[in-house]
């Protein structure tokens, strides 16, 4: 599994010959390295509909054809804005896809849609388990601490985990430091963080914190990637 950082949520991995988008908040992003034409996708997976995450999905989607997988209400939302190919889910579902097996879990946040005429409903926020040729990737979403991440880990060995350690809108250091000591992945990978004066945080205290729970944390630069090897 090769996994590419595009700056604050945005995720690119690649594996088994698929490509998968993770919110494709590229064309407002500072710390993007690219621009939504030159990504392609195979899948976009959606946490939430706000818009430094939902970004440049329907750009993406309509000329990639790519399949976006969200919650029901942005699916539904997608489907509206041209997307032929849109499946929704909801927290503790899962679904076997073609490049692999995605379950959607929850997370603490809100969720909402900019639209000209303003904000609409965009459904829970959410998170995922992305399992596939031997590798269990957890991305977490914007959300803060909460218990349940020890049963999703305890479901789901994780190899690699997303976290969001911002603070602010999501969990800051500390508290993703205790979210990888109930989730007790293999390694981590820091998100949502220092694209906006208000989630300045030092990358390295949150990866000096999370080896003293057990986890190897990979700080990826924008544009950086890196490689798990499949076991």
């Amino acid at each position: 599994m090769r996994i590419r950082y595009f700056g604050h949520s945005a995720f690119l991995v690649e594996v088994g010959g698929k490509k998968i988008l993770f919110d494709p908040f590229l064309s407002g992003n500072p710390q993007s390295p690219v621009k939504p034409d030159e990504v392609e996708a195979d899948a976009i997976l959606l946490t939430h509909g706000h818009a430094d995450h939902f970004g440049d999905t329907i750009e993406i989607a309509q000329r990639t054809g790519a399949m976006v997988v969200a919650n029901h209400e942005i699916a539904t939302y997608c489907q509206s804005r041209g997307v032929a190919n849109a499946h929704g889910m909801n927290h503790g579902g899962g679904y076997k896809f073609d490049f692999g097996y995605v379950k959607m879990t929850p997370a603490w946040h809100t969720s909402s849609i900019e639209t000209p005429d303003g904000m609409l409903y965009g459904g829970h926020p959410g998170g995922f388990i992305l399992r596939a040729d031997g590798v269990t990737l957890y991305n977490a979403g914007d959300t803060g601490l909460f218990r349940d991440m020890e049963l999703i880990g305890e479901q789901h060995p994780i190899d690699v985990a997303l976290l969001p350690i911002g603070d602010n809108y999501t969990m800051g250091p500390v508290d993703a430091a205790y979210a990888v000591k109930l989730l007790k992945p293999r390694f981590v990978i820091p998100m949502h963080y220092n694209t906006f004066p208000v989630i300045q945080q030092d990358p390295e205290v949150f990866a000096r914190l999370a080896a003293k729970e057990g986890a190897s944390c990979k700080v990826l630069a924008p544009g950086e990637e890196w490689t798990l090897e499949t076991a």
